[in-house]
């Protein structure tokens, strides 16, 4: 799959196995508080996700350097709303829970460079997702997003009271603005989600229905 738009000439395919390098260092550029905490994709764990699902693995390439990338997984929760961590829903980083016969792709992350972030870099590779999604006639995509910005806020606001200020546009908050803008819906506060700084562990659970879904007899 290659979606490629003429005014960024942002191209976005599957991940192949020479670009697992430059992948690495985009999540070190991408996530830099994490990644010095050793919370990024390893070469080992980028292999298996391309062997287990290389449909669900994606890459932007701009100017024939990678400046984002997404890593998905096929699930099903049970029942369908459950409370998750990141390693509940994708087993660890090999992504050990990936299930063909799920009907949800899960977004088990997304980056994209600093020095890139304004060629819609994002936006392509949830098209990309959602695109994947309506192929394999799955029912919806779900995700953990980070509450970037919650640290600030965290001594005034639970998490909840968070959001639905993020809702109102009282509160800039870069990820999930960016997902509600993208279709997604808010769902529920996940606690211990991941470790992660910025968000106090915190994420949301966001979900996008496809709407061309359909019942398999």
């Amino acid at each position: 799959m290659s979606i490629q738009s003429r005014h960024s000439h942002v191209i976005i395919r599957n991940m192949r196995q020479a670009d697992i390098p430059k992948v690495v260092e985009l999540q070190k550029a991408a996530f830099p508080v994490m990644a010095a905490e050793g919370v990024y994709w390893k070469p080992e764990q980028l292999k298996v996700h391309l062997q287990i699902f290389p449909q669900g693995q994606f890459v932007a390439e701009y100017n024939k350097k990678i400046i984002g990338s997404c890593s998905s997984l096929i699930v099903r929760l049970d029942p369908e709303y459950k409370d998750h961590t990141w390693k509940d829903a994708c087993g660890d980083s090999f992504l050990k829970n990936h299930d063909p016969k799920g009907d949800s792709l899960y977004g088990a992350d997304v980056s994209s460079h600093p020095n890139h972030r304004r060629l819609g870099v994002a936006t392509k590779l949830y098209s990309a997702r959602q695109a994947l999604a309506i192929k394999l006639n799955l029912r919806r995509i779900i995700a953990g997003g980070r509450l970037f910005n919650y640290c600030d806020f965290a001594k005034e606001l639970s998490p909840i009271e968070y959001v639905v200020k993020v809702k109102r546009h009282e509160i800039k908050e870069p990820v999930l603005t960016f997902q509600l803008r993208n279709h997604f819906k808010f769902v529920k506060i996940l606690p211990n989600y991941m470790k992660d700084p910025r968000s106090l562990n915190y994420a949301t659970f966001i979900e996008w229905k496809n709407p061309h879904f359909e019942e398999k007899s």
